[in-house]
């Protein structure tokens, strides 16, 4: 056999161009072969030429084609079942098939995302709702809990939780800062993990303390001996011992005590002026020792830094501060001339002229009087501003915070004098001279008389 028969006879016979492919005898083979040599040679010899230049082409083509690029040939199955060659793809349809690809799954990738953002958005809102709810709604159990003085939100968040009362103590701070609570007060409460969150913010602002916890109050103003006297009233302290407690006990913990002058010339009480006024809230049997300190600690809490800076701008100690504030306190019944006042005294003592303040020699005297008279200023006693100069010894009462803040930040003015208008507004007359001054008191008797004349007009006619 030729070569040229051999090369078709090895093609498969649905490639063979040209041949139908009937039944074929034995035989009819070699016949067949013999006369397609002797009409067609050239016929053959072209065919075969063109077989081999295509072959060439496909081998060339499959050396070209990078292994990840898309097939040259797309194929099909035909009617009939059999792989068929369909067109080639050009660029632009590749392209255009490739980012449809890519957009779906784009697509596809955002709805899968987005569906599960829900179901978590669904989860975390569901967790947050179960952990504002009760821990136990059927319980019966009561749980007491003490909330020291100065606690922070987070603070008590944590107490809350540590007892078995809230579920999360940072979604509890969180609800809190969401409804801009506040107010809470120090005790001993009994709660109940049955109680909702509202219901447990209501206690700890309102107080509702366990029935062994006594609170009291001390009234901005007061002296120690008042203080005394007043907790006596309350049963909560015997009053000598408490007086003695004030000079003699130790509260070096306290970081502002060793501020305090050990002795001092003519004072009386070593904390006075700095047991602070505020609402407390103390056990039943608590001892004088620990309501003392509980004062001083509450001074502490709202003394800042910023203050000792302030004082030595003024050349003065935190200690002569809350002396000059503990005036401040007893002479300023309206709250806008704390200031005023306050600038009063730092020009008096600039200038070296005695204080002249009523407030001390009531302080220096045994009993409280109406009006002070000849014989009282010229009473001879440290802390009488009439006969010594400067500040008294100490503080004559205990100052609020807006009378201390007042004595850090004096008003700037050029008043030297002051005196009450008695008209029943709690205000001053202020005067920069003495002879300014005296008008202004002239004015302060018409107008006392003027008030005394109304209230026996108003008895005689009841």
């Amino acid at each position: 056999m030729s070569d040229r028969e051999k090369s078709r006879k090895d093609l498969p016979e649905e490639e063979r161009p040209g041949e139908e492919h009937p039944e074929k005898q034995p035989g009819d083979e070699h016949q067949e072969e013999g006369r397609q040599e002797e009409e067609h040679p050239e016929k053959e010899h072209q065919e075969e030429e063109h077989q081999e230049e295509d072959h060439l082409d496909k081998e060339h083509a499959q050396e070209k084609q990078p292994e990840d690029d898309y097939p040259e040939n797309a194929h099909a199955i035909d009617k009939q079942g059999e792989l068929k060659q369909e067109e080639y793809f050009d660029d632009e349809q590749f392209v255009k098939a490739y980012s449809f690809s890519g957009t779906k799954v784009v697509l596809i990738t955002l709805g899968i995302i987005f569906f599960l953002g829900l179901i978590i958005a669904a989860s975390g809102g569901y967790y947050v709702y179960s952990q504002l709810q009760p821990v136990d709604p059927e319980s019966d159990e009561e749980v007491e809990i003490e909330i020291p003085l100065g606690s922070s939100t987070a603070q008590i968040a944590s107490i809350l939780k540590e007892n078995g009362l809230i579920h999360n103590e940072r979604i509890f701070y969180y609800y809190v800062r969401l409804k801009n609570e506040s107010g809470f007060q120090a005790g001993k409460y009994h709660l109940s993990p049955s109680m909702e969150l509202d219901q447990i913010i209501q206690h700890l602002q309102e107080g509702i303390l366990h029935e062994d916890t006594v609170r009291f109050t001390i009234p901005e103003g007061y002296t120690v001996e008042q203080i005394a006297e007043h907790l006596s009233q309350e049963g909560l302290v015997d009053k000598e011992t408490f007086l003695r407690l004030v000079n003699e006990g130790d509260f070096s913990d306290v970081t502002f005590v060793s501020e305090i002058p050990d002795e001092v010339e003519g004072r009386d009480y070593r904390l006075e002026g700095f047991l602070y006024p505020e609402t407390y809230d103390v056990y039943a049997n608590t001892e004088e020792e620990e309501i003392i300190r509980k004062m001083l600690e509450q001074f502490e809490a709202v003394y800042r830094e910023q203050w000792q800076e302030a004082a030595e701008e003024h050349e003065l100690t935190m200690y002569e501060i809350v002396t000059l504030a503990s005036i401040v306190e007893r002479e300023a019944a309206v709250d806008a001339e704390r200031e005023m006042i306050a600038g009063v005294i730092y020009n008096r003592l600039e200038k070296g002229m005695l204080l002249e303040v009523d407030a001390t020699v009531q302080y220096a005297l045994d009993e409280h009087v109406e009006r002070l008279l000849n014989e009282h200023v010229q009473m001879d006693h440290p802390y009488n501003t009439y006969q010594y100069e400067d500040l008294p010894p100490g503080p004559i009462a205990v100052p609020s915070l807006k009378s201390i803040m007042a004595a850090l930040n004096p008003a700037e003015h050029d008043y030297l004098y002051y005196v009450t208008k008695k008209d029943g507004s709690g205000e001053h007359y202020f005067a920069e001279t003495y002879e300014e001054h005296q008008e202004n008191d002239r004015l302060s008797r018409e107008n006392e008389q003027k008030s005394e004349d109304g209230s026996e007009g108003e008895n005689e006619e009841g």
